[in-house]
């Protein structure tokens, strides 16, 4: 059985954002052929660093509608 990408991509459109989320994110990873562990300890170090900046209240968070809001405002 052969879909075409429109039929998969009209399929995948249909499930909850959660799950369209988790196809994107494996989509993307799959093009990544090799991993750079330089890369990676360094996302490691920065994630860590926004954590403890968000736990300590020296940040402060908006909603995802919020900053879409404004990311496309400055477009």
């Amino acid at each position: 059985m052969s879909r075409n990408v429109a039929e998969i991509l009209e399929d995948a459109m249909l499930l909850p954002a959660e799950s369209r989320a988790a196809i994107a994110g494996t989509l993307i990873q799959s093009l990544d052929a090799t991993v750079d562990p330089d890369a990676e300890s360094a996302w490691a170090i920065e994630i860590a660093k926004r954590l403890k900046e968000i736990d300590s209240g020296a940040v402060t968070l908006i909603p995802w509608a919020e900053a879409r809001q404004q990311i496309l405002r400055s477009a």
